[in-house]
């Protein structure tokens, strides 16, 4: 009886536990819902732009269109927990989790979790500063860091490891979403016609949104390179340069389009994402 009592008193402390971790994982599913709408408006912006228009296709622009629809501000402080959120439960995957894995995969993961944890906890800070009234302009911001780090060889050289690496981050976004690995993070996604809507989703996103990176990675690149700070414009500008290339306008819808897909998947990540 008393080690079924300790059994018992186990599976309560382990269900205690997940009841009061859930409101958290749910704060946390709302940090892909939020990169998902920030996705799917910069895809719009870029339509938009691709059409004649005008628009800043980029994170401060989505968010700046987010925050004047009605009820703009409550979005802003409801993406904003949820980034954080979403922050904090992948810098916990990076410091606890994959335990079960050999050295090298481990270390791989941890610090795939960290830059990722890097990465929403600095959307969050964003949506954070446009909910307390305060905006930017990513472009200009991109183009004065750029012209500071320029100054010195050392400058010089984190700017191209930066370059460098976004054009990597680019092919391995291509390269998932060809070989559809992102399904790995998924679980419990429905199958037939959803489930495939679901998985083309992910692949014309993943890819778009690897070709955007990759054009911002050689920006970077040859902004360094020449020595031309105002080449280093951003997402924005990245877009708007592959809008300049034959066939721009047809290029740069294509990405437009792919970019909502992506958006459209992170949306329902949220709901079948392994937490």
């Amino acid at each position: 009886m008393g080690d079924l009592g300790r059994q018992a008193r186990k599976v309560a402390d382990g269900a205690e536990e997940a009841a009061e971790s859930k409101p958290f994982i749910i704060a946390a599913r709302v940090g892909y819902v939020a990169a998902g709408l920030l996705h799917i408006l910069i895809g719009i912006i870029a339509v938009r732009v691709a059409a004649g228009g005008s628009g800043s296709a980029d994170q401060d622009g989505a968010i700046a269109s987010l925050a004047g629809t009605p009820g703009g501000g409550i979005l802003l402080w409801v993406c904003s927990i949820g980034c954080f959120a979403l922050a904090l439960f992948l810098l916990s995957e990076a410091l606890f989790e994959g335990r079960h894995r050999d050295r090298k995969e481990q270390l791989k993961q941890r610090l795939k979790n960290a830059g990722k944890a890097v990465v929403y906890a600095a959307i969050g800070v964003t949506f954070t500063r446009y909910a307390l009234g305060s905006a930017s302009d990513s472009s200009s911001s991109a183009q004065s860091t750029s012209a500071a780090l320029m100054t010195n060889p050392a400058g010089t050289a984190l700017l191209l490891a930066i370059g460098g690496g976004i054009v990597a981050v680019g092919g391995y976004f291509i390269y998932s979403g060809v070989t559809q690995r992102f399904e790995e993070h998924l679980a419990g996604e429905p199958s037939g016609s959803v489930g495939q809507a679901i998985t083309t989703l992910g692949t014309v996103g993943y890819i778009a949104k690897g070709i955007a990176l990759g054009v911002l990675g050689i920006l970077v690149v040859i902004a360094t390179v020449t020595n031309n700070p105002e080449e280093s414009t951003g997402l924005d500008g990245a877009l708007k340069t592959l809008q300049e290339q034959p066939f721009g306008v047809w290029i740069l819808g294509a990405v437009a389009v792919g970019l909502v897909a992506y958006g459209l998947f992170m949306v329902v990540r949220a709901r079948y994402q392994r937490m």
